[in-house]
């Protein structure tokens, strides 16, 4: 799964906060997506239906547009709303036509906030990270480049993208992407979430997708409060994309907690991971017992048990919190 950067679209009237989010294609040539749209003052336009349309251009912020679809859909409780990217009302254009890896790509977002089409350009951002499923097609041409597919151009402990850098791998067209971990703390005693005997199911147990457990946390029936809204509704580091780490995701951090630490004491106002302190992860407690829903899994970071350290514990106990975004 690849996650574009989630980006800030401002405007006199309203504002969106968006999240771009690859999954397995759903249909051939897209990709899903998640945002948060909020009204000028911050507050999310909740559980209400909102126009959206989606704009692919070529080469610059101002360039020809190769694809537009328009998407109607409906808000929850903290304005979040999801769409897949190639699955709209097709305006103009192609998804298929769209040469991934020939040319820059942009997105541009409108947005009616009273569910019609007179949308309101929101913004235009630099789509980063190309969806490696929609550019498999074409990334014959570029494998074998300059690093011959083995060597990487970030490195484990280096600060980038508002934190620090704890984990790279490449896909199967040798994109580049990595975990990138928060300077600081979001609080050091938090729940869980106010819903603690209530499962979530599947949806919050993967223990490596964090971002996709965080969602299906903040989208729980009751959900008033949690460790991963926290995370999610954070924008440390110019950022609006955390969300709270599984509890694989917290294990790659702690294993390289020394080149993370080593960097953070170089950091103006970094805050070093602790030797010892309990980490919520985001991670659901798979129970099929009569306690069904009132656990989760927690990371202790511990300088004197760094094997067994990892269990579950109620929902309702508090625990640290450190958010982590992707590229």
């Amino acid at each position: 799964m690849i996650k574009m950067k989630k980006i800030t679209l401002l405007s006199t009237f309203c504002f969106l906060l968006l999240t771009l989010v690859v999954k397995a294609q759903t249909p051939p040539n897209a990709f899903n997506y998640s945002a948060v749209a909020r009204n000028a003052s911050g507050q999310p336009i909740a559980k209400t239906t909102i126009g959206i349309q989606i704009s692919i251009l070529k080469n610059s912020p101002t360039g020809a547009s190769k694809y537009s679809e328009n998407h109607f859909v409906n808000t929850d409780g903290f304005g979040l709303f999801n769409l897949v990217i190639g699955a709209g009302a097709v305006q103009s254009g192609s998804m298929a036509n769209i040469g991934w890896s020939n040319d820059n790509y942009y997105l541009k977002v409108g947005m009616d906030a009273t569910g019609g089409t007179n949308f309101l350009t929101m913004g235009t951002t630099q789509l980063l990270s190309v969806p490696y499923a929609l550019h498999a097609k074409t990334a014959d041409s570029i494998v074998g480049g300059g690093s011959g597919g083995g060597g990487f151009t970030h490195y484990i402990g280096e600060e980038f993208g508002g934190g620090v850098i704890f984990h790279l791998w490449k896909d199967n067209s040798v994109v580049e992407h990595g975990l990138i971990v928060d300077k600081t703390d979001l609080s050091m005693n938090k729940i869980w979430s106010n819903v603690d005997n209530i499962e979530i199911d599947s949806a919050a147990q993967s223990s490596w997708d964090g971002f996709s457990n965080s969602l299906a946390i903040v989208n729980q029936a009751g959900h008033t409060n949690s460790a991963a809204a926290l995370c999610l509704n954070s924008t440390n580091g110019g950022q609006s994309d955390w969300y709270l780490p599984s509890i694989d995701e917290l294990s790659l951090l702690f294993h390289n907690r020394f080149n993370i630490n080593k960097a953070f004491s170089t950091i103006n106002g970094a805050s070093e991971l602790p030797n010892t302190k309990e980490y919520w992860s985001s991670t659901e407690e798979n129970s099929i017992s009569n306690f069904a829903g009132e656990f989760a899994w927690r990371f202790w970071f511990s300088a004197s048990q760094a094997i067994n350290d990892v269990s579950i514990t109620s929902k309702s106990n508090m625990c640290a919190v450190r958010a982590i975004r992707f590229f």
